[in-house]
């Protein structure tokens, strides 16, 4: 049955005005042409290569919007150097929808350690560079050059994750709301899929944007109201943070952008209050001054229903890229055109993840009909298709139709997840409906395997043996990936992360059932390195884990603090936001931001790594632990150096201009060559 916390005014496709679908939405004056389209209504700029298929936002949108009648283009990639780009499809008569694509653009263009990453999986060719830094602010600004009465309306992740004033890792500082880089009109934040609807219609009928301060999931600039009563959250010597319940419309006043540039502990404040205020059940509005303006943020989209979510699912894609880019690999698309995703939303709320700021906790299922359908379309349609589908699932693995068991609980909570400190009993983690999903699958024709690629919960799964032995037996190939992310409880804490015990509970679940499936399979656990909240004590421990249990790494993940994520805020800050946050009396985190500490927590990562073993002796050394060098099983790296390693990147210190070499610092040891 599909639970939702409360109804929207109006079901999606209410008002749909269906016309004949594009065979793809044209990118070109040739391609309206042929449609007969003398203008588009609307048209969509992106930073990804346009892909009709709904694991791509603007395909999603796009269809979405032309079943309410618009004729929509598509803009995939332009050249920002100068305007003329964004007059190719000419004038649109609603707005220009501006989106980075899939990814925030920063994220897509630079690796953890700022270095700039030479492909990017959603371009022709996976050729890197084909978009700004920034793109969202670059785009819209040139859409504004190109046609200057024209609304521009911001949205995708990049937008949602930076519609407020946010720290901004590539450049170490706090920005303002994208919205004002932008110069754009309205922002819409989070899965838009009503919002966007409800725009274009309001604006089509010729209303003006700043009268669409009344959208859910709409951020712009506007005066508050004089009816509504403002708390204040910007006080932080209160311990109130504007958590009252007041009767009548309330706001929630966030530190200024001023105040948030200058004080760290405001910035915590900020987004302790921003992630307290996301479940559209009881969300109240935001506001925050941005100079002589204030940034309004009205309360979350309300979830799609199953026969919404079908839908958007069951929109005429042509579920393949766009003729232009010819045979041109696009890597992105070659990852996910044999996967079905069942469900959106995660109730996780992991620290140094983005899926809740941008997707929610609540989670909105597609119907058992609506996923046979694409996995139909999958075998019909797709070219090369031998009978595998990838991967099944969505942001996580195993949240299908999961929810709290009593609706008007889930509208009341507050919690950033429901399965952290522990597994709430208000959720029902039946797997039931999954299983019985796996199963209708598999019996479906053509169907010789379906893969459980990744992102599996283990602490949910473990609630469910009979999940466990299926997901073995039929859905696993040869290995599944998993995260338990740390095994030290203080970093587990602030990634808001189940213990290493639920791992290895999982783990020898899984091995009985591979075991009596007479199956050969493993498990690759994934782990975070510098991740807020983790000393060196804490790698060191991580790394003897790893030897005792023989994993050895091969790629590791070093924390990378995107936009709007609380173990960003907690980096940037200092300060434990998951906590209540005031002047003398915030929790502090230490985090890991020297370039060379960094590299010394991923070291330890791959502490089998002879490249590494100078850095890691030397630390090792300096924690009083020379007890953990040698030969023995017991101990971490060896005492010798094999020829010709030892140079592994960020070992040796920079050389100061005159030959002296410089120091540098990790939390609890001074290393020094």
């Amino acid at each position: 049955m599909d639970i939702q916390i409360i109804a929207a005014e109006k079901p999606l496709m209410a008002q749909a005005r269906p016309r004949k679908p594009a065979p793809f939405l044209p990118m070109s004056r040739a391609e309206m042409d042929a449609l007969g389209w003398d203008a588009c209504d609307i048209v969509l700029v992106t930073g990804d290569a346009y892909v009709d298929h709904p694991s791509f936002g603007m395909a999603i949108i796009g269809r979405l919007l032309e079943a309410q009648g618009f004729r929509v283009g598509i803009i995939a990639q332009p050249d920002w150097q100068s305007a003329e780009p964004f007059r190719a499809l000419g004038k649109p008569k609603v707005f220009f929808g501006v989106t980075g694509g899939n990814m925030d653009s920063m994220v897509n263009r630079y690796t953890a350690d700022r270095r700039i990453r030479s492909d990017d999986a959603y371009t022709a060719g996976g050729e890197g560079g084909k978009r700004p830094d920034r793109c969202t602010i670059v785009y819209a600004q040139r859409c504004r050059e190109a046609f200057k009465d024209v609304p521009i309306v911001l949205g995708g992740i990049e937008a949602s994750l930076r519609r407020i004033a946010h720290y901004d890792y590539w450049s170490d500082k706090v920005r303002r709301s994208v919205l004002a880089d932008a110069k754009a009109d309205l922002l819409l934040y989070g899965n838009a899929e009503r919002a966007v609807v409800e725009v274009a219609q309001r604006l089509a009928a010729g209303e003006a944007p700043r009268e669409l301060d009344d959208v859910r999931g709409v951020a712009l600039f506007r005066r508050v109201p004089e009816d509504y009563t403002e708390l204040h959250a910007d006080d932080l010597d209160s311990a109130d943070e504007g958590a009252t319940r007041q009767k009548g419309a309330t706001v929630i006043r966030l530190p200024a952008l001023e105040q948030v540039e200058q004080d760290k502990e405001a910035y915590a404040r900020a987004s302790r209050v921003l992630h307290r205020e996301s479940n559209p059940g009881n969300a109240r509005p935001l506001v925050q001054r941005h100079g002589d303006r204030d940034l309004w943020l009205n309360p979350p989209p309300i979830p799609l229903t199953s026969d919404e979510m079908d839908a958007v699912y069951d929109l005429p894609y042509a579920r393949a890229p766009h003729p232009s880019y010819g045979d041109a690999k696009i890597p992105a698309w070659d990852m996910i055109k044999f996967s079905v995703t069942i469900m959106r939303g995660c109730f996780g709320g992991c620290t140094f993840c983005s899926i809740t700021e941008h997707e929610g906790r609540i989670i909105q299922n597609r119907s058992e009909g609506s996923i046979l359908r694409e996995i139909e379309k999958i075998r019909d349609k797709t070219p090369g298709f031998t009978g595998v589908i990838s991967d099944i699932g969505g942001p996580t693995a195993n949240m299908y139709r999961m929810a709290c068991k009593d609706p008007k609980v889930e509208a009341a909570c507050r919690r950033p997840s429901c399965v952290f400190p522990e597994i709430c009993p208000n959720l029902n983690t039946s797997h039931d409906d999954l299983i019985r999903l796996y199963r209708k699958v598999r019996e479906t024709k053509g169907i010789k395997k379906v893969m459980v690629a990744s992102g599996v919960r283990y602490d949910l799964a473990v609630e469910s043996p009979e999940y466990i032995k299926e997901l073995v037996t039929h859905h696993v190939g040869g290995y599944l990936k998993i995260a338990p992310e740390h095994t030290e409880r203080g970093p587990l804490d602030k990634m808001m992360k189940p213990g290493i015990g639920a791992y290895n509970k999982f783990k020898r679940m899984f091995d009985e059932a591979a075991e009596r499936a007479g199956k050969k399979y493993y498990l690759i656990p994934y782990f975070i390195a510098a991740h807020p909240g983790t000393t060196d004590e804490d790698m060191m421990n991580l790394a003897l884990w790893l030897k005792k249990n023989r994993y050895r790494a091969d790629q590791v993940q070093t924390f990378l603090p995107s936009p709007m994520a609380t173990a960003t805020a907690m980096y940037h800050t200092g300060v434990n936001p998951l906590r209540g946050v005031r002047h003398g009396g915030s929790d502090k985190v230490e985090a890991i931001k020297g370039l060379r500490q960094r590299r010394l927590h991923k070291a330890f990562l791959r502490y089998h790594d002879p490249d590494n073993w100078p850095v890691l002796r030397e630390a090792l050394i300096e924690m009083g632990r020379r007890d953990l060098i040698g030969s023995q099983p017991h101990q971490l790296v060896p005492a010798h150096q094999p020829p010709g390693t030892g140079k592994a990147a960020g070992t040796r210190r920079p050389v100061r201009p005159g030959g002296k070499t410089q120091k540098f610092t990790t939390k609890g040891l001074r290393v020094m060559k």
